[in-house]
Parts: structure tokens; sequence; C-alpha cells
């Protein structure tokens, strides 16, 4: 059996944060949140770990993580270009931004030959999260329909205090079948529960707290990566067209045409764990204060990756 590796995707730009948020430390002793993130990987089962960042932060970020965990974890470096492309499409001028977390997927698609998670480098998702897709990547394989899963929070867990965010907005069956998944990218914390818009303020819809998101925590096999770039030309099409500056390839919506064809099944594992991120630069006291809180309740030791 090919064991399941984890994606991480830390090539983002950071521009609502104002920086490198994915370098940024939360722990006492220089931790990002990723090194956190890796650690309930590897005690979950995962030896593998593929890093999705920028060319231009590379030896950066080596030397701020990937280093430090090479003596714990097979580590791979792969490089989120704007310029990575299917044959005959170019960069628009004026473009300053990758093309989403899609075609940050596919980025790893030369080291990556069989069952994988992704995760995004500057989120917190809680250690349960990770033992559960580790153990379905390993029991389930592609049969007549792709074998996906992806790991659910509850709306009012994934919001801060400081601002918007963009979450996957699912819809679940009572089996615990993802429907369909759309990518909101301005969702609020309102009281108890959230409220997202679409048209920058003008209009909202309301969200119950309880509603299930995706958090970019999924499990695939092999054949996402096939799929997401069979139909990245359309993609670029579309966008080209209507949105050249800033359009992107969703990850979401690729696995939403999966569902509305037929041609994926993906089972959502809930979790009620609380999220931290890092979307804003105001919310790194609250992550940090978790974290120690954590650590001193046990949850992780002082010093994640020791020499050896």
């Amino acid at each position: 059996m090919v064991r399941p590796v984890l994606v991480i995707m830390a090539a983002g730009m950071g521009s609502r944060y104002g920086g490198l948020k994915q370098l940024d430390p939360v722990g006492s002793h220089d931790q990002v949140i990723l090194d956190y993130s890796m650690y309930d990987a590897r005690r979950a089962g995962f030896e593998t770990v593929v890093f999705v960042i920028k060319k231009e932060i590379e030896e950066e970020f080596k030397a701020r993580v990937g280093r430090r965990v090479e003596g714990h974890m097979d580590v791979k470096y792969v490089f989120q270009a704007m310029d990575d492309l299917p044959e005959g499409y170019r960069v628009p001028e004026g473009r300053a931004k990758p093309w989403g977390t899609a075609q940050a997927a596919l980025a790893a698609r030369h080291v990556v030959d069989g069952p994988f998670a992704i995760i995004n480098a500057d989120d917190y998702y809680g250690a349960e999260a990770y033992r559960a897709i580790y153990d379905y990547l390993c029991a389930h394989r592609d049969g007549r329909r792709y074998s996906y899963a992806m790991v659910g929070y509850r709306v009012k867990n994934t919001v801060t205090e400081n601002g918007s965010v963009a979450r996957g907005v699912c819809g679940v069956d009572h089996d615990g079948i993802l429907i369909d998944i759309h990518e909101r990218t301005a969702i609020e914390k309102d009281g108890d529960n959230a409220r997202y818009t679409e048209d920058g303020g003008r209009s909202w819809t309301a969200l119950p707290g309880d509603t299930l998101v995706s958090m970019n925590l999924w499990g695939f096999t092999r054949s996402f990566l096939d799929e997401a770039e069979a139909r990245f030309p359309a993609f670029l099409d579309k966008a080209l067209a209507e949105n050249p500056l800033k359009g992107e390839y969703f990850l979401p919506s690729v696995v939403d045409q999966l569902i509305r064809e037929g041609r994926a099944e993906v089972r959502v594992l809930p979790s009620e764990d609380k999220w931290y991120g890092v979307t804003y630069r105001e919310d790194k006291p609250a992550v940090a204060s978790a974290i120690a809180a954590m650590t001193e309740a046990g949850l992780y030791p002082e010093e994640l990756w020791p020499e050896r």
C-alpha cells in the first residue's frame, strides 16, 4: 500500500495579514502554526510532507520550518508559480497573485502518486482531524466513483472577530455524504452564527452557526490531481474572459463539479474542534494564547522537533 502523504499549501500571499503569515511564530520556541499541524499529522501516521511554497521564500522557509522537521518526516518541496499553466496559456499582464488552491494542489502532481491529505499552512485543525483523515485514506480506494473525504467544521467555530474569512459552505445528506459545496469568500461572525455577502456588503445571507464548512482539510486519491489538471483549461478560459487579474481556481469548486457529475463521493468527517488561524494580524494573540494553553495542558510538548 502507498501510504498517505500530507500536502501543505504554504504559498499564499497573506494580503489580508500583511506578510508571510505561514512563517509568523505562535509557539514559545518559535513554532509556527504548521509545526503543530505536522506534529499532529505525524502522530496520526503521516510520514511524508510536501510543502507547496513560492520559489521566492524557499530559503527562508527551509531555514524556519523545513530543516527542523527533516529528522522526523520525509520532506519534499514543490513550487506554486503563476506561469505553471497548461500549454497555450499565459499569465495576463498585471496579475500579481497565484491561481488559487486547486492550482496549489496541482503543484504537487509530480511528487504525489497515491492518497494524500491537503491543508492550509495557516490553519490549526486539531489532532483528531488528522487521525480521522489518515484512517479514512488507509481504508478506502476509488471504486465506481472516486472515494474522497473532508473534515467539516461548524462555521461558528471557524470565524474571527477581526474581519471576513473564506470558507466552503457544505450541503451534507443524512448519511454524511457531501451533496455540494460553494466557496464563500466573505463570511463574517454574526453573534453565535455567521453571514456572508457576495456583493461587497450590500446584502447578506445568514448562516446558522452549526452549518458545516470546509477548511481545506481534504483526503484525496491521486485521481483528484488528474481531474484538477484536466479541468484547469476550462477554468482559465472563463477566468481570463471575466476576471483575469483575480480569478481563482478553487479546490472546492473541482470537488463540487465531480460530485455533480456523479464521479466522486465525499465522506464528511465532522469535527467539533475550534479552528485557530491567522487570517489577520490581529488574530495572532488569540492563536498564541490557545497554543500556550494546550501546551500547558500536555497536548503538545514545549519542543515539537527535538534534534536527533
